[in-house]
């Protein structure tokens, strides 16, 4: 059984459970991602919600990508860790007038606005603040991006964006209002997407939507076409960094651009994911009738990502190289649905092993509880460990 690669020697002085961060990964990843947009006009924003631990943020920011946030504290969090405003994209389907002031006075970049009513605050606001705000429209563009119902997010029924048949009012909206500039569209389709050809129906609905505003008299400055894109959470070893490749060279060949227009990407778990584990102890190896049960001490509190939409996280025992033998791995909390795997087959267990749940950098640690009165997990990096 191949495994990762982890200096297990040290994790002996460390209180489980805690994030492991590899940032010769993290690293690798960025400049990979660099190298594919370079001499192109894309611009990359990382999506803060995936993962906004501070030490993570400003390696990103350091190779000069820009942010992507939901949230007023997630722009200032953004802002503390270097991003430059000029580079913060704000989305969200709920910004309280509170989160829109701080992008305002903090003069972000666009507003990724997805209602009229939206649009309305955002122009009262900045008008009273003297400000003019950019503003791009979220579109549905009623594309299935055949992934968790959860994390679907481009359909006519979803939450997010505006439907089809509000943009003329929006179109109008904005012409009425000075406080408001009208920068272009944006979409996010879904995550965790592995089936590009959803991005290629992105593609051919972007186009089609560019040229019905540019027969309306609004010509777009910009595309942002979300994020999305999925990574191998079965074969962590094996493919430890997204295919960046055929990602972006699928828009290159399917999305050609207008002169002086940016094409404009919110990349999260694809950046972070493969990067993060979260690594716990066994606490009992508990015989069953039909089955062995690997009773750990982390729980669906440190990743909540298998008990809230049944997601998959590779699975390794990294202190035993015995038999292999199969495990229902589970953790210490009071709900039935405290389960990382069922039938995992691992190294041969024993009480103090170290497992690691691989592929957590996104949606881990950022979505941490304290249910059952639990310490939150810490967070360590293999170059300061």
């Amino acid at each position: 059984m191949i495994k990762g690669t982890f200096p297990v020697e040290k994790f002996n002085r460390i209180e489980t459970p805690f994030y492991y961060y590899d940032v010769a990964l993290l690293r690798k990843t960025l400049e990979t991602i660099r190298n594919e947009v370079k001499d192109k006009n894309y611009h990359i924003h990382y999506a803060v919600k995936a993962n906004a631990n501070p030490r993570i943020l400003k390696e990103i920011a350091s190779y000069g990508f820009g942010a992507d946030c939901v949230s007023g504290n997630e722009i200032l969090r953004a802002l503390e860790c270097g991003f430059p405003a000029s580079k913060i994209a704000f989305a969200g389907v709920g910004k309280t007038d509170k989160e829109i002031e701080i992008g305002l006075d903090n003069d972000i970049f666009c507003f990724n606005v997805e209602s009229l009513p939206e649009l309305e605050a955002t122009a009262n606001l900045a008008a009273k603040k003297n400000k003019t705000a950019k503003v791009a429209f979220r579109i549905n563009p009623n594309i299935d991006a055949h992934t968790h119902k959860y994390i679907t997010t481009g359909l006519n029924e979803n939450k997010f964006g505006i439907n089809e048949q509000d943009l003329p009012a929006a179109i109008e909206f904005v012409r009425k209002h000075n406080s408001l500039e009208m920068a272009g569209m944006h979409f996010h389709i879904g995550s965790q997407i592995t089936d590009l050809s959803a991005f290629e129906n992105l593609c051919v609905k972007a186009l089609e939507l560019q040229q019905w505003f540019e027969e309306q008299g609004t010509p777009l400055q910009l595309i942002n076409v979300g994020g999305g894109l999925g990574i191998n959470y079965q074969h962590p070893n094996h493919c430890p960094i997204a295919d960046f490749k055929s990602y972006f060279h699928l828009y290159n060949k399917y999305l050609k651009l207008k002169d002086g227009q940016s094409l404009h990407f919110e990349l999260g778990r694809s950046v972070v994911a493969p990067c993060g584990s979260l690594i716990t102890r066994t606490t009992y190896v508990k015989k069953g009738v039909s089955k062995n049960f690997l009773i750990v001490d982390a729980g669906m509190t440190d990743l909540i990502r298998p008990a809230l939409y049944q997601a998959f996280h590779h699975i390794e025992n990294i202190s035993s190289e015995g038999e292999l033998e199969n495990y229902d791995v589970v953790g210490p909390i009071c709900e039935s649905s405290d389960v990382f795997g069922k039938d995992i087959s691992l190294n041969r267990a024993k009480r103090g092993d170290f497992v690691a749940l691989r592929s957590a950098g996104a949606y881990g640690e950022i979505m941490a509880s304290q249910y059952n009165c639990r310490n939150l997990p810490k967070a360590y990096f293999s170059d300061t460990l």
